[in-house]
């Protein structure tokens, strides 16, 4: 039995038609948002050593990284399987010396060992901005409203942003809750697992609370609010509510305080973005350092995940029959008709998928 050569390997894809159109699409009504805020488009290399990959980890591991050797240097390679680091390694070499705060924006191809639990693809696009030297409450509240603005761009509604504070746990563990280091990263893994009687095994009960602290952001920051932790919370629960007080009614807003799946680097704030039949994350973002220990804020977007709200390709395609008016044509063009011109006599417009037809100078239905 013969080969498929065609076949490609497992998570990886070709778009057609409909689904590239509409990847393109959202990419560039949403890289128009940022461009219009203030954030100036860079584009990383798809690939780099992999020892800088390694060597900037934010909580990127060698073995979750898609490998190669190149032949020309004779040194491993790794195709990028998130684009945030690559902002953050310009942002501190070729533009070190740009006044701060820095705003960059970012689209581009990544790649992943793995697939996600709830998205088989191991070949996506990523969209995002980075506000490089500001992780404040002003810095994260822009960075939430513009995510959400440029998500709400390309027709999401029915957006979900769950918070959560990352360092939260070891901050606790400083001074007012203290924990011996091995005890503290078991006590962070039973709170990701909401598991409370692993905790109590742990002797970690002043953390418990916080497993019930979750949910509807009112309720949860009302229970986050009334854990007695010495003043430890108040700047983080302040910071909180000044970045809501700036979120449009329409957004439902859901609090998780220990949530670190995904946040491995981000600092005091991270937020994970939700839509309305959309199954899976479709953003992610937040505060973090670089490696030089500058601070900075920000998000990344999945397009690939938007594709369905957006209308069919030739929903306005218009078939040119052979001696069309040329003119006109381009007008129809400017106007924003997809045109498809017909090669010999025989090609039929319905048939190639227009919807209407030039006949003339009138524009009919097909």
């Amino acid at each position: 039995m013969s080969k498929n050569i065609d076949l490609l390997p497992k998570g990886f894809r070709d778009r057609l038609f409909d689904e590239a159109a509409a990847i393109s699409s959202n990419a560039r009504v949403m890289t128009d948002i940022l461009t219009h805020h203030g954030y100036q488009r860079i584009m990383p290399a798809i690939a780099e050593y992999e020892s800088n990959f390694v060597g900037r980890n934010q909580g990127l591991e060698r073995n979750h990284l898609l490998r190669f050797t190149d032949p020309v240097a004779g040194r491993t390679l790794a195709i990028r399987s998130d684009i945030t680091m690559q902002i953050g390694r310009i942002a501190t070499t070729r533009l070190a010396d740009l006044p701060r705060p820095l705003r960059l924006s970012y689209h581009g191809t990544i790649a992943k060992l793995h697939a996600d639990p709830l998205n088989p693809d191991r070949e996506m696009s990523q969209l995002g901005a980075e506000l490089i030297g500001s992780d404040s409450v002003q810095a994260a509240s822009e960075i939430v409203t513009l995510a959400i603005k440029a998500l709400q761009s390309v027709g999401i509604r029915g957006v979900t942003i769950d918070f959560t504070l990352p360092d939260l746990v070891e901050q606790l563990s400083r001074e007012t809750f203290p924990l011996d280091d091995d005890i503290l990263s078991q006590v962070r893994e039973q709170l990701d697992m909401k598991d409370a009687t692993s905790i109590k095994a742990l002797e970690a009960d002043n953390y418990l609370p916080l497993l019930s602290a979750t949910g509807e952001f009112e309720q949860a920051l009302a229970k986050l609010r009334a854990i007695d932790a010495g003043g430890t919370l108040s700047s983080r629960i302040k910071g909180l509510v000044d970045i809501v007080e700036n979120i449009a009614d329409d957004i439902h807003i859901t609090l998780d305080p220990t949530e670190r799946h995904g946040f491995e680097y981000q600092s005091w704030i991270g937020f994970t973005l939700y839509a309305d039949n959309i199954a899976g994350a479709i953003g992610r973002g937040g505060s973090y350092a670089l490696d030089n220990g500058e601070v900075a804020t920000g998000f990344s977007l999945y397009p690939d995940m938007l594709n369905k709200l957006v209308s069919p390709t030739n929903s306005n395609s218009i078939f040119l029959p052979i001696g069309h008016d040329n003119i006109k044509a381009e007008k129809l063009r400017d106007e924003g008709w997809i045109t498809i011109a017909a090669l010999t006599d025989d090609d039929d417009g319905k048939i190639l998928g227009c919807s209407h037809i030039l006949q003339d100078t009138d524009i009919l239905a097909l």
